[in-house]
C-alpha cells in the first residue's frame, strides 16, 4: 500500500510541476502559434510533396497516401479543408527545381519551427543554434515526411493486392479479412509515434534520452485519443458552431480541434520536463 501512495504522490508532483510551468510559459499562446503555423504550412507541404513525387514518378502513389491520411484523421479536422486538399493534389506541376516548389518547401518548415519553439519553452531550454541550422533541420523533416509518404503509398497500394491474391489462394481466411485490414490504423499509430519521438528528440535544444521523452509521448498519444473521441461526441450532441460563426463554422471547428491537439502536445513536453526536473538531486 505504501509504494502505491508514494507513486500517487510522485505523479501529483509531476502534474503540479507541469501545470505550473504550462501556465507560467503561456503555453496556450504557443498552441495558437502552432495551430496557425500548421494551417499555413499544410498546403505548401502538399505542393512540395506532390512536386517531388512527380519528379520521381510516384505522384499517383503519393496522392493515394495523402487521401488515406484524410480517411484516418478525424472528420472535424479534415472536412473543412478536404476539397482544397484534393484541388492541390489534382493540379499538375512539372519540374522539381522550380521557384514555387522551393518556396513551398521553405514555408512548409514554418510548421516545424512552431513545434520547435513550443518544445524549447516546454523543456525550459534556450536554443542557441543558428537560424540556418534550424531551418535546414526543419527542411530535412519536411523532406523526410515527403519520402515517408511515398514509402507508405507503395504499402497502401501493394497491401490490398496481396490481401486479394491471398484470399483467392486461401479462401479460408476470408472471414478474417476485416481484422487483417486493421493495418491502416496500425500504420497511422506507428507513424504518429515516430513523429512524436522525432519531434521531442531532435527539435528542441539540448539532449534527451529516449527514456526521458517516452512518458510525455505516451501521455500525449493517450490524451489525443480521448480528446478526439470526446470532441467528436461534443460536436454530435451539443455544439452548434453555425449559429456563432455562420459560413465559417466548419473552418472554426478545424481550428479549435487543432488548437486542442497543440495544447496537449505542449503539455506532453511539460510532463517530460517535470520528470527530468524532479529526478535532479535535491528535488522533492
Amino acid at each position: 500500500m505504501r509504494p502505491l501512495i508514494r507513486g500517487v504522490h510522485y505523479c501529483g508532483r509531476i502534474l503540479r510541476n507541469a501545470f505550473s510551468h504550462y501556465i507560467a510559459e503561456s503555453s496556450w499562446a504557443f498552441a495558437s502559434h502552432i495551430t496557425l503555423s500548421s494551417l499555413m504550412a499544410l498546403f505548401p507541404f502538399l505542393i512540395f510533396a506532390t512536386t517531388l513525387a512527380s519528379f520521381f514518378g510516384t505522384r499517383a502513389y503519393t496522392q493515394t497516401s495523402i487521401r488515406w491520411f484524410l480517411e484516418v484523421l478525424p472528420d472535424a479536422l479534415v472536412q473543412p479543408i478536404s476539397r482544397e486538399i484534393i484541388n492541390v493534389l489534382t493540379v499538375p506541376r512539372r519540374g522539381l527545381l522550380t521557384v514555387s516548389a522551393i518556396a513551398a518547401a521553405y514555408f512548409a518548415t514554418s510548421g516545424v519551427e512552431s513545434l520547435r519553439t513550443a518544445l524549447n519553452r516546454a523543456y525550459r531550454v534556450r536554443d542557441r543554434r543558428s537560424f540556418f541550422f534550424c531551418r535546414f533541420q526543419s527542411l530535412f523533416f519536411v523532406l523526410l515526411g515527403t519520402l515517408g509518404l511515398m514509402a507508405i503509398s507503395l504499402l497502401l497500394v501493394l497491401a490490398p493486392l496481396i490481401i486479394n491474391i491471398t484470399q483467392k489462394d486461401f479462401p479460408a481466411i476470408a472471414p478474417y479479412i476485416g481484422t487483417i485490414r486493421f493495418w491502416r490504423y496500425a500504420i497511422a499509430v506507428v507513424i504518429l509515434m515516430i513523429c512524436l519521438v522525432a519531434a521531442h528528440k531532435w527539435l528542441p535544444a539540448g539532449r534527451r534520452r529516449y527514456i526521458d521523452i517516452l512518458p510525455g509521448i505516451v501521455v500525449t498519444f493517450a490524451i489525443w485519443l480521448v480528446a478526439s473521441m470526446l470532441f467528436a461526441q461534443y460536436l454530435a450532441s451539443f455544439a452548434n458552431y453555425s449559429a456563432t460563426y455562420a459560413g465559417l463554422a466548419s473552418l472554426m471547428v478545424a481550428i479549435i480541434f487543432l488548437y486542442l491537439l497543440a495544447q496537449i502536445f505542449i503539455f506532453g513536453g511539460q510532463i517530460n520536463a517535470a520528470i527530468m526536473h524532479l529526478r535532479q538531486p535535491g528535488q522533492k
